[in-house]
């Protein structure tokens, strides 16, 4: 059988002594070809020397980057020093360890290191990173988003740099945070400056999901899937990023999507890989693929795609299928509407918050769980809830018959086996669901419930609060559906409770617990219900950690957000961005480096003004070190931590009232894969 393989990737040219002339210069090749990298070069003579030096960047936001880093020193006569930044992954870690002591000054120790030499206008180095962007081809100088350097010291280094690199003539400034954006517009015409948008728009690859995966190589559109499921053995070339999927091996949307979106958490929790293309449903290689099983993977800098056997693809899956997850036993002795602080009490008696998450779910699930802690949060605006237990969706279920309904489609061959049988008898669950009755002292409850003054007419927002979602382990992204209902209408409220249920029992939803092994009868739904936003002026969703920066080494937020509630965030229609920035919150300054701009609002404005982004910061700052203790550092679990956030911004319906944050909720990600 013929193998098609191809690997898109910076090439990596060999070094020749053929001379290069740059500006009357003639470069060489400092390195002989196959030598070992040193630990740094004065001069970069070829590719080959700068790619010795590379490495992925700490904070790869831009796609199809590898970095150099580099290190003009002011108190050894402006000497510059592009540093191995593969053996030395910051800065400090190479001028310590060679430009310290001697004939030189001491270099001080990290923390005034940090203080010193990117905020200081009395600096001795000015540090920043050469990077190769390989979709546009460009060269960019680039300082921390943070870096205070004046605009001075920013020429200083560009010219250094381009006086001693082959492609100085067309090396670029790239400003990465609006605040070296502000000091960079101090420069000479002589320093050429790229921005973030023109650097995207030469950019066709997209890694999102680091990951490899075996499927049956498939053409389809978003729309497309709506109608005709997928088989858990496709691997899918999309034109667009769907807001929600079942189970496939792989992903290849044309448009480039948020990471933040549905269909990259479920990616990432999957571990199945998931890029961006441009022109991906036209790409010559891929549709000669067509229909064959391939291995895709999709690398930080690269992807791959090959073809294999299915001998291949069959030892792939199996070593590749799932550990089956158990989901935590229902607890059905707490019938009482409560209100949602008191779900999960603060853990006493020796007690981990994580152990107190885990008993609340059993109750109340995973979603109402977690808006409990974050309740209580005095930095952290929420809104009132109150809980619907699982037990009433478990008594709707049992004095129903719907339970003996779903056991006769597990029993089925066909139905387990047939993708189409599942959607139409999983439709007619959901017909069944939506005709049954609710239990009428549980609508006594609710009625009082919505006559108290924190709900008292207004609209109410029923959300899925299950123990399969929103977990760590089984996060299950946009698996359920909310919905809303008017107390002034009855049959209304009693719609919209039943099919937040019904969710329980979509297609994408059951395959999802089928590809974990789950058991479809350990499955509990109960609902947090507080009121509704009818036209918030602002929605959005953040992650604590940056996902571009696995080291941890450069923190920071990551931010969607977009102006009122018309345009999904994660997800939005063709032509539609978003605000999507990095909030460097720990730094001085809390500078923001902005990846795109909303083009819902004026040009040269943002969704979110200043105070408003810094009340958002202060509130994720809280809750990545609250839940630290259930998920990350706090808990002894090493590695990246973050929490995934949904807010919004409103002003309640008040005319000329500021509009204000609130937090819809917070869960763990799971991260950009490896």
């Amino acid at each position: 059988m013929r193998r098609v393989v191809v690997v898109i990737l910076v090439a990596l040219a060999a070094c020749t002594q053929r001379p290069a002339t740059d500006a009357g210069v003639t470069f060489t090749c400092e390195l002989a070809e196959g030598a070992t990298a040193p630990d740094s070069l004065s001069k970069l003579g070829c590719f080959s020397d700068f790619t010795a030096l590379a490495s992925v960047p700490i904070d790869s936001n831009i796609p199809g980057a590898r970095s150099a880093k580099v290190v003009l020193d002011q108190a050894a006569s402006n000497a510059l020093h592009f540093q191995n930044s593969t053996k030395y992954q910051v800065h400090y870690e190479f001028v310590s360890a060679h430009l310290s002591g001697g004939a030189l000054p001491v270099v001080p120790s990290l923390s005034s290191f940090n203080t010193t030499e990117y905020f200081s206008p009395e600096r001795r180095f000015i540090l920043g990173a050469v990077s190769y962007y390989e979709g546009p081809g460009v060269f960019a100088l680039e300082l921390s988003p943070y870096d205070t350097a004046s605009a001075a010291m920013m020429q200083a280094l560009y010219e250094a740099v381009q006086a001693h690199a082959y492609f100085g003539a067309s090396l670029v400034f790239h400003p990465t945070s609006d605040a070296v954006a502000l000091e960079a517009k101090q420069l000479p015409a002589s320093v050429k400056v790229m921005t973030t948008d023109q650097l995207y728009a030469g950019i066709d690859y997209q890694p999102l999901t680091l990951a490899t995966g075996v499927g049956r190589l498939r053409f389809t559109t978003a729309a497309a899937l709506e109608l005709t499921p997928p088989s858990n053995q496709d691997l899918l070339v999309l034109d667009e990023a769907p807001n929600d999927i079942s189970v496939v091996q792989g992903l290849i949307t044309q448009t480039f999507q948020t990471p933040l979106s549905h269909i990259n958490v479920l990616s990432a929790n999957r571990k199945t890989p998931n890029m961006g293309l441009k022109h991906a449903q036209t790409n010559e290689l891929l549709r000669s693929l067509e229909g064959k099983l391939v291995e895709l993977t999709v690398g930080a800098l690269a992807w791959s795609v090959r073809e294999v056997t299915q001998a291949e693809a069959e030892a792939f899956w199996l070593a590749h299928r799932p550990t089956p997850v158990t989901l935590p036993p229902f607890d059905l002795t707490q019938t009482g509407l409560v209100d949602v602080e008191s779900c999960t009490p603060d853990p006493t008696d020796g007690g981990t918050l994580r152990e107190a998450i885990k008993d609340s779910v059993r109750a109340y699930g995973g979603k109402a769980a977690q808006y409990s802690i974050l309740k209580r949060l005095t930095e952290v605006p929420v809104r009132p809830a109150f809980v619907v237990p699982i037990a009433h969706y478990d008594a709707f279920m049992r004095s129903n018959g719907l339970f003996d309904l779903v056991d006769g489609y597990l029993a089925d061959p066909v139905f387990r086996t047939d993708a189409a049988v599942r959607v139409q008898k999983l439709a007619e669950l959901h017909a069944a669901i939506m005709s049954a009755p609710v239990d009428p002292a549980l609508q006594q409850l609710l009625r009082d419930k919505a006559m108290e003054p924190a709900y008292l007419g207004s609209k109410l927002r029923f959300r899925t609060s299950t123990n399969s979602e929103d977990l760590d382990g089984f996060p299950c992204a946009g698996c359920y559906v909310s919905h809303t209902g008017d107390p002034t209408d009855w049959p209304g409220v009693l719609d919209a409770v039943r099919a937040t249920w019904a969710s329980t029992w979509s297609f994408r939803t059951f395959e999802e617990r089928e590809y974990y092994g789950i058991d479809h009868h350990t499955v509990g739904m109960a609902l947090l219900v507080h009121r509704n936003f009818p036209d918030e002026e602002a929605n959005g969703v953040a992650v604590t950690s940056n996902p571009y920066d696995a080291s941890g080494l450069d923190p920071a937020f990551y931010v969607n957000v977009q102006w009122g509630g018309a345009a999904e965030v994660v997800a939005p229609p063709p032509g539609v961005k978003s605000d999507e920035f990095l909030y460097y919150f720990s730094q001085p300054n809390q500078p923001i480096t902005f990846l795109t701009h909303s083009n819902l609002v004026a040009p040269n404005t943002t969704v979110l003004d200043g105070t408003q982004t810094y009340q958002l910061g202060r509130a994720l700052d809280a809750i990545h070190k609250r839940f630290s203790a259930a998920y990350g550092p706090g808990a002894g679990n090493l590695g990246w931590y973050a929490m995934d956030v949904e807010f919004k911004f409103d002003d309640d319906g008040v005319p000329g009232q500021r509009p204000t944050l609130w937090v819809k909720q917070a869960r763990p990600y799971p991260g950009r894969g490896q």
